[in-house]
């Protein structure tokens, strides 16, 4: 209680973000009104809950276990008999104090803003995976957060969900986040653009991922927010010597949907690969923001981020790399690929380097354009329709990425969600499939 408190001081003396501050910038934040939300009530012992977590967790193949929170609050941690005994996932308010260390919760976060004291002060639940030196787990344990936006006309709900992955030393795990809203009974499918009364939603979750000497950490995070949702989300991550992390976000869902992604490379010869994709249609707006900050020799960090928008979306990718000093021999690459599908789209992307080193390896990359005229040119001329055409490449602009993804089932998700966010736009302009 004295923590949240503390946080809620923090939070009435800080100020909300603006766009004036850099990593704010293009946001739109200013427009934001933080009064139009007020936290979500406790919603527990709904047994719809767990049916609709289970499907859409199946969806993504075989797992070692499936966490289900509603609101922020858990409501069922389920552990399959393939998973190792050492493996430990279990929550805040009931595991013993050794097992939670809660005055650990947070440490990986950067500076914090007024967003990052709100969600301290009223964080509800935290799931902590825990898995102990030499153990491999082989299946993903699947992280399912639910969120009941309320009825209809009734002031926004604000959630505030947290996770803490720990890997100890020679460990290798994979953990996926899937975070969706329950719409008439049902959580909404990926891709799914019905949500055409969206009620507010505000969600400000936080994931920390701590991978230790020669551990291995598979991470996908999936998001299919309805159309009247907000997420501000932090990812941060430290990495060992010699361990790996992979990470896997993708973004269909939300009117705004922000990521800050942190990962910090502290150990000779970690790696990390940050992989991301986003489609934007509506008036949605993605938006990105990456630090591959390199403190040690050896280091690598390969970044790739594609994102396609329409309509009057638009998408905001900005990114630094940091080669602090002593970081010799470091290796680092980022790319960002934008497709703009419509006049009244727009895309951004500003990608940074901070080399305080000599001896490195560094290089960032960046497009924002239309289709390849020549692409659509070479399947109108064999017949397909233009907007099929549009849909066959951008499909093929995502497949690639899809198939790099840390597990198979979120690859085939997330072209799949893709695949029906398009074909959705294809039937609402007219087009067939010939």
């Amino acid at each position: 209680m004295r923590r949240r408190a503390e946080a809620w001081e923090r939070f009435a003396a800080t100020s909300v973000p603006t766009e004036a501050e850099e990593v704010w910038r293009y946001s739109g934040i200013d427009g934001f009104d933080l009064d139009a939300y007020a936290p979500a009530p406790l919603a527990a012992g709904l047994e719809s809950t767990l049916a609709v977590a289970r499907r859409l967790a199946d969806s993504l193949g075989p797992r070692a276990g499936l966490v289900v929170t509603r609101n922020g609050t858990i409501e069922a941690i389920e552990m399959e008999r393939s998973a190792p005994e050492a493996l430990s996932v279990t929550n805040t308010r009931t595991a013993p104090r050794a097992a939670a260390a809660p005055e650990t919760l947070g440490e990986l976060a950067p500076g914090r803003d007024a967003f990052g004291e709100l969600h301290d002060a009223f964080v509800s639940d935290v799931v902590l995976v825990g898995v102990p030196r030499k153990t491999v787990v082989a299946d993903p344990i699947v992280v399912v957060h639910l969120v009941d936006p309320g009825a209809h006309g009734a002031p926004g709900v604000a959630v505030f969900p947290h996770m803490l992955v720990d890997l100890g030393t020679s460990s290798e795990a994979g953990v996926i986040e899937l975070t969706a809203p329950i719409v008439s009974d049902g959580p909404l499918p990926a891709g799914d653009e019905s949500d055409t009364t969206p009620s507010p939603m505000l969600l400000v979750p936080v994931t920390e991922l701590r991978v230790a000497d020669d551990s291995h950490l598979r991470y996908g995070n999936l998001q299919v927010l309805g159309q009247g949702a907000t997420s501000i989300a932090l990812q941060a991550s430290c990495v060992g010597r010699d361990a790996s992390l992979q990470s896997f976000t993708a973004g269909l869902g939300g009117r705004y949907a922000r990521v800050r992604t942190d990962s910090d490379l502290l150990g000779q010869a970690g790696r990390t690969s940050l992989l991301a994709a986003y489609l934007g249609t509506g008036e949605q707006v993605h938006d990105f923001r990456t630090l591959q900050d390199h403190h040690a020799p050896r280091t690598e960090s390969q970044l790739l981020f594609k994102g396609a928008v329409a309509d009057t979306a638009r998408s905001v990718y900005s990114g630094l790399i940091r080669i602090r000093k002593g970081a010799r021999g470091a290796n680092a690459f980022q790319t960002n690929h934008n497709l703009v599908l419509s006049e009244g789209a727009h895309a951004d992307s500003v990608p940074n380097l901070d080399i305080d080193e000599n001896d490195v390896r560094c290089s960032h990359a960046s497009t924002v354009g239309p289709i390849d005229e020549e692409q659509r040119y070479y399947l109108e001329t064999r017949g397909i329709a233009p907007a099929v055409a549009e849909r066959l490449i951008v499909l093929g602009f995502f497949s690639d990425l899809a198939g790099r993804a840390p597990f198979p089932g979120v690859g085939r998700w997330v072209e799949e969600a893709v695949h029906r966010r398009m074909a959705g736009r294809l039937s609402a302009q007219g087009g067939t499939d010939g």
